[in-house]
């Protein structure tokens, strides 16, 4: 998946203002913008048609969302269905929140295990997603939270944390994400069933 994400706090960009702050979230009219949508993908106007859990769906309306970006119109309902998606678009289309969305669909909240990981080519962006995702996946009965795993930090300390606690999804860059799993013991991905690329360009 190719993203660059949009991140809480009031920021402009290009045609869109994001402020996770005050629960807001203004979008153009989609009809200002043209898209190239791959064949055989529906545009699904409305969250409560995309088949979300109804605790998702309450966290989602709290935090001020009222429809889906055009982005998460075409992109969020095939990764549901467990398809390869490339989604990509302009900063601040509501990519972040659209991968943040899937992670709490998908992810079993009856496990610690590993189900995900996101892979972010900076540890600016991998924070941005993780501070879209955790408020999320917070508002979902016994979700583990996620786990940011970048640079900057005591590897040791991050290797700890995990081997205690645990995550459902590992959110960070390729670099620290490689050092923790050559360092711990508890490290396993046998359950990983998604794995996004933020910025696939600069990743690949």
């Amino acid at each position: 998946m190719q993203s660059a994400g949009d991140s809480p706090g009031e920021r402009e960009r290009g045609t869109q203002r994001i402020d996770m702050g005050d629960t807001s979230m203004d979008f153009d009219k989609d009809e200002n913008i043209t898209f190239d949508t791959s064949k055989g993908v529906k545009v699904v106007s409305t969250f409560d048609s995309m088949g979300i859990r109804e605790d998702l769906l309450r966290g989602l309306y709290s935090y001020g969302f009222e429809k889906p970006s055009a982005i998460q119109q075409r992109a969020i309902k095939p990764l549901l269905m467990g398809h390869d998606t490339i989604a990509q678009a302009q900063s601040g289309t509501g990519k972040t929140s659209m991968i943040s969305l899937a992670l709490c669909q998908m992810l079993d909240t009856n496990t610690r295990e590993i189900q995900a990981l996101v892979l972010s080519p900076t540890r600016e962006l991998a924070k941005q997603i993780f501070d879209v995702a955790a408020p999320f996946m917070a508002t979902l009965d016994g979700m583990a939270p996620p786990m940011l795993l970048v640079g900057g930090t005591d590897v040791n300390e991050d290797v700890r944390a995990f081997a205690s606690a645990g995550a459902a999804a590992l959110i960070g860059t390729p670099g620290r994400l490689d050092d923790v799993m050559l360092r711990s013991a508890a490290f396993e991905a046998k359950r990983c069933e998604l794995l996004v690329l933020d910025e696939a360009d600069r990743l690949l």
